[in-house]
Parts: structure tokens; sequence; C-alpha cells
């Protein structure tokens, strides 16, 4: 079936059939029917009947082999969010088990809040929390995310961009926790290709001339392989298979290679021998590195320590014809379905979503994340340790009692503390590696042995946060951080406002023991008197913002202004904190030009108040996690804000002319243009742009696009 013809009913229950033979598909028939009524007369952006997508994704549950159950929630999932039916009726006709899954997928539409990350990281942990209860929850919405991915083209750009960045970095790692590759291939490859257009089509076209000089290698080496495993008598299949491009690009870049340099990338093509048992594994292993010589370091077994994902091989990369290097993988049968279906593979599908102990223990990652999702309340943090805890390369290190601790690459003996017991973290004071002391921030690798030291005088430094890599220990760390910070903040606080009473013949303790202070914390959004001095004490308040409530007197709206002299935008008022404080000084950072629209994070600074930036800024990223705040942008402030741009066109004349005119009709100004042209016959513009807001500054980009001849428009920092 091609990828772009529209599923029928009788595709899915063909496919079904090819697995479940004689299955009753009455209730994945029944599922279909009100799924058509629910969703007749909508329309997708493709111009598709909407049916289509549930279509779609009940097919993709069928071609990994689910239950009957799964494929009905599949035809299902999106008819409590976009239609009148309400999980009540799901339950009364397809009964608990069906309704609980399409629950578990249907998204919070409804929040209180409309900033896009509090969205987003509410809906992860209510996906989190389903997935735990039944993980066919996470597969029916891997399956609405991979035909979403087919089709994305037809959403507009920037929208384009955020769903490809959300699948690369939650969906696709998931799919690799549940090792279900093609599908994992399919999510990465789709995201680079809306990410990094023009690098995704010109990498394609360089590694498929590659594939078509390189299948003469690739044949000679499968019948080497074939024919010496013949002369020992051991029967097996021998494929080769290229690497997906989202994992090539990878590896051009943690090389520094560019695309011109893919000759450097050997294992292009990887080889996989696939036999009946575990000991013809080995047995293929050894003549293999017989008849070709191994690279040092570069087997890894699998089969005897699978990855939590339940994924086991072997891997080996040998000197191979002509010298080349050669990357062969050896399986069994059972493995190899495994490693491409992952827990579809393990699905029982009369008994349901049933795993058995054994299995279960795999996935205590999920119980990490559950428990992760409890601890952390600020949303971007949370989204942070959610890609941290999803990142698939991992290291298998053993407690001296001989347990293993699975951690992500590059984890230190501090990430291993906090994985045994929060206290053992907090009070690690010293690490033993294979019987050798090492630093706390000594990189893990697979097979160390880790013995903890402890001490009752030693406390959580924030220096560990700059190399710890799971997101436990970095959670708990910081939690410890924030109660001692908070003491220091309760008093610096109280020391502030006291001062400022002062001024007014005022006692601080006369302020705090009145009723007015309550009153004023909550108007301040603080639960208490002590949050409000808290809040003081980090410079999200003045104290004669507080003053002034105490005393009767009216906050300012909000002010900004341009400071001459720097060119700085400086503001008080209705920038908005995420706690719900209003009326703070804050200044918008140079390095980015946030404009109103953007997602944005603050940086409480000592003495100047807040420091607005976009929440992509790189900068940010270096400094203090314990001084960033949340924060949007309450309203428009009506001020021309600085946006600087990269256009990318053909060198020809009159290009820019053409995109002046563009940011003309957008009824914006130029206040800077620089152009110079590459030896390839393009011109790359540099450009700032006035703009309002967020929508006026994407009105402008998309008003650029439209120019014939422009061929990439970027906005970038300042």
């Amino acid at each position: 079936m091609r990828r772009r013809d529209i599923v029928r009913l009788s595709d899915i229950l063909d496919q079904i059939q090819s697995y479940l033979p004689g299955a009753n598909t009455h209730l994945v028939e029944k599922a279909y029917v009100f799924a058509a009524k629910a969703h007749a007369g909508q329309i997708r952006k493709s111009g598709e009947p909407y049916l289509s997508h549930p279509l779609a994704v009940a097919y993709i549950l069928a071609q990994m082999r689910l239950d009957l159950p799964t494929i009905a929630a599949g035809l299902l999932h999106d008819t409590v969010e976009d239609s009148s039916l309400t999980l009540e009726d799901l339950r009364k006709h397809f009964g608990e088990e069906v309704a609980l899954i399409v629950d578990g997928v249907t998204k919070l539409s409804a929040l209180p809040t409309t900033d896009r990350f509090h969205k987003q990281a509410e809906n992860f942990r209510k996906m989190l929390l389903a997935m735990a209860k039944d993980l066919r929850v996470i597969l029916v919405k891997l399956a609405d995310r991979l035909h979403n991915m087919r089709t994305l083209e037809f959403q507009a750009e920037p929208k384009r961009r955020r769903i490809a960045q959300e699948t690369l970095d939650i969906y696709a790692p998931i799919a690799s926790r549940l090792g279900i590759d093609w599908l994992k291939r399919e999510l990465e490859d789709l995201s680079f290709r809306y990410l990094y257009p023009e690098e995704f089509q010109r990498l394609k076209a360089e590694v498929e001339k590659r594939l078509e000089e390189a299948q003469e290698y690739v044949e000679e080496v499968k019948k080497l392989i074939q024919q010496t495993l013949e002369k020992h008598g051991l029967k097996a299949r021998v494929l080769g298979r290229s690497k997906h491009l989202w994992s090539i690009y990878r590896k051009l870049e943690r090389n520094g290679w560019t695309i011109d340099q893919l000759d450097q990338i050997y294992d292009l093509v990887g080889f996989r021998v696939i036999v009946k048992t575990i000991k013809e594994c080995y047995e293929v292993l050894g003549i293999i590195h017989a008849l070709w010589p191994p690279i040092p370091g570069r087997f890894k077994d699998y089969i005897s320590l699978p990855k939590p994902n339940m994924y086991q091989s072997l891997h080996t990369t040998v000197l191979g014809p002509r010298g080349k290097r050669v990357e062969i993988q050896i399986r069994t049968e059972e493995m190899d379905r495994i490693a491409n279906e992952g827990i579809a593979a393990h699905w029982l599908y009369k008994e349901g979503a049933i795993l058995s102990p054994k299995e279960s223990k795999k996935f205590e990652w999920l119980e990490r994340l559950v428990e992760l999702q409890k601890e952390l309340q600020n949303p971007k943090e949370f989204l942070e340790s959610l890609r941290l805890d999803l990142f698939p390369e991992e290291v298998y290190v053993f407690t001296p009692g001989g347990d293993i601790k699975v951690l992500p690459r590059g984890a230190t003996p501090v990430d291993f503390a906090y994985a045994i017991h929060t206290e053992v973290g907090h009070h690690c004071v010293r690490a033993w590696v294979n019987h050798q002391l090492v630093p706390l921030d000594y990189e893990l690798q697979t097979g160390d042995v880790v013995k903890i030291d402890t001490s009752s005088q030693q406390k959580p430094s924030r220096d560990w946060l700059k190399f710890v890599k799971t997101s436990r220990a970095r959670s708990r760390i910081r939690q410890w951080l924030r109660a001692e910070e908070r003491e220091r903040m309760v008093a610096a606080g109280r020391e502030i406002l006291a001062r400022e009473l002062r001024k007014h013949r005022i006692q601080i303790s006369s302020f705090l023991d009145s009723p007015e202070a309550q009153e004023i914390a909550h108007k301040f959004n603080f639960k208490t008197v002590e949050d409000l001095l808290v809040a003081l004490g980090y410079g999200k308040l003045t104290p004669n913002q507080v003053v002034k409530r105490y005393l009767g007197e009216e906050s300012p709206k909000m002010v900004c202004e341009k400071v001459p002299e720097t060119g700085e935008i400086r503001c008080t008022g209705e920038v908005l904190l995420m706690d719900g404080t209003r009326n703070v000084l804050f200044h918008l950072g140079r390095c980015c030009n946030p404009v109103p629209g953007d997602d944005l994070i603050g940086y409480i600074t000592r003495g100047r108040g807040i420091s607005v930036h976009r929440a992509s800024c790189p900068n940010v990223a270096i400094l203090d996690e314990e001084r960033k705040i949340e924060v949007r942008w309450e309203k428009s402030d009506g001020l021309a804000h600085p946006a600087r741009l990269s256009i990318i066109t053909q060198d020809r004349k009159g290009m820019l002319a053409a995109v002046s005119t563009a940011v003309s009709a957008a009824e914006a100004n130029i206040l800077k243009a620089e152009v110079h042209t590459t030896p390839d016959r393009r011109a790359v513009f540099d450009m700032i742009v006035e703009v309002t807001d967020r929508r006026h500054l994407e009105k402008i980009m998309a008003n650029i696009r439209s120019v014939d001849g422009v061929l990439k428009v970027e906005r970038r920092l300042a």
C-alpha cells in the first residue's frame, strides 16, 4: 500500500486476519461506524476527509500486530476531543478498556493557561500517567504522531517546525525506549525533513548516489559471509541495510564533518546475520573474526547484557574486503523481531495489555518518568528532564553487590549515587570505580563497578549540576539547593523590606503581624507572607511596590523606554511571571531581542530586575538555573522591537529590492541590511527589521518567503 493512499476498513481487517486468523473483528467494525459518524463533515488540512486519519492510525496499529481493543481505540482516538462523543459514551458502547486508552491519548484541551510550555508539559504528564497504567496508550499516540508526521506538509511552516522538534525530542526517543526501531527511524527522518529541509534533500541525494555505487561491494560482502558460514555448516540470512538519514546526519555533526565529507562515514551500510540459536550467534562471531580482523574496541555483546528496551544482538566491526571497515550485527530470528517491534512483539493479543513481571522490569524507566512528573512542577524543567530520561544511549554499571544500574552515556558517580538513594546522593563524598579512587565528575563506562563513600557532613554542591546527566540527580540537587536558598532569601527579603519600611517609620514586625501583610501577599499572587519575602529576596518584586500597597497607593501601569546610550529597552509593568506576579522591573535581553508573543524565560539579575530572553536563546542555557523564572507578556507594549533575519536567495539582479518591498508590504521598517554573495551563486542577507510582536514578524517572514528566488528565511540572535 502506498503511503498517501487512503486506508479502507477492509485494509485494516485484512491486516488483522494476517496475524489473528479467524478473529471476531466486530469491535473494530463498530468503532469504525462510530468514528465515521463522529467525524462526518470534518476535513483535514490536506483536503481529505478527517476519517482518513483515524483509519490510517488504526492500520498502523494493525501493522504493529496489536490487539483488537487497541485498534478500536485507534479509530476512536480523536472522537472525545473533536466531536460530541464523551468518554461515558465510549464506556457504554466499547467498555472500560477502550475508553481508558482513548482518554489517555486525548489532549487536555481546556487548560486554564494559554502558555504553550504549560500545555505541552501538562499533556505529557497526563500521557505518562496513562502509559503507566496501560502501555497501549503510547502505542496509539505513536501511531497518531506517525500519520500526522507523514502529512505534516499541509501545516503552516512554524507549526511544522514545532511538531517536528517535539517529535524528535519526545516521540522518537519513546519509540526507541519501547524498542520499535522502524517507527523510531521513520519519525526521526520525517522530523529531519521538516527541521532541516535543505540538508535533508542534499544528504538524501548524496546517500542514494553512494549506495548505488556501493551495491556491488555490498553484494560481495554478503556472498562472502554466506559462503563462509555454509562451509562451517551454519544456515543464516545475511542482510545489508543502509543507515537512516538522521543517524548519518548526527554522525556527521558529532565528528564536525559536513555533507561534503560523507565519504568519511564507513558504515553507511551495515550487515546483519540472522541465525536460529544464541549458540550459533557466538559461532558466527568467531567465524567472522577469523575471516576478517576485528577493529579493537568495536565489539559489543547485547545478548548477555540486553538493552533496557529488550534489544539483543552482537555488534562487531571488522576490516573487510579491500581494507574497508564493515559493521556487522549477529542475532537470532526472535531477537530480530524484537529489535524491530519492541514491546509490540510481546503483546498478549487475547489477554490484553498485561506484561509479565520480567517484561515489566524492563520498563522501570517509565516508573522513573512518572516519579519525575510528580516532583517537577516547572514545565520547562519537566520537559528538559523528560528529554534527558528518554535519551537512548546508555551505560551499564554495577554495584559492589553485582546489581546493574542503567544510566545515560556520560553519567557520573554522583548520578550513580542518586540512582541508589537520594540520601546517598546528598552525602556522596568519594567514589571508587573498579577499586580506584576517581573524581565525582568521572565519566562512567559500561562494566564499571562503582562504590560510593558518604559523609553526614557532605552537602550537594551547585557545581554538581554542571556534570550530572540524569534527571533524578538534577532534580534532587535542585530541590536541596532551593530549600537552602529559600531560607537565605526569606532573610534577605525581610532585611530589604525592613529598610524600605523604616523610611516610612514603620517597623517590619508591625507589617508582618498585620492582617494587611497576608492580603498584599495574595494580591501579588503569593500564598503566604513568607513567599512574598522570598520574592523580595530574589528581586522579583521591589520593596517599594509592597510598601505602596501597604500604604494604599496604586502600582504604576507598564512603561517602556529605550535607553539612548545603549539602545536597551527597559520596562516596568505588565510583564507577567508564571506565578501570577505583575508589575515587575525588567529589561529585554539584547542578545536575542524578544518580542511580544515569543516564548520567554526570565533571569533574576543583581540590582537590574529581571532580564527577559527568548526561551530558545543559547545564552540563557549557561546561566544559573536557580535564578531563572518563567515570564510571558501580559499584552503587547506597542513599541517597535528589533528582530534579526537571515535570508538566503538566488544571486540575481533585483533581489534586494524585491525583499525590501516584501518587508514594506508588511508595514515594517528595515533598520539595517547587509548582503554578501557565495561561490555557489547565492546571496545571504543579514537584515534587522522593526516589529510590534511575533505575529507581525511571522507576517514579514511569510512575505519574504513568497518572493521568487528566496530559498530560506530564519530568525537569528542579535
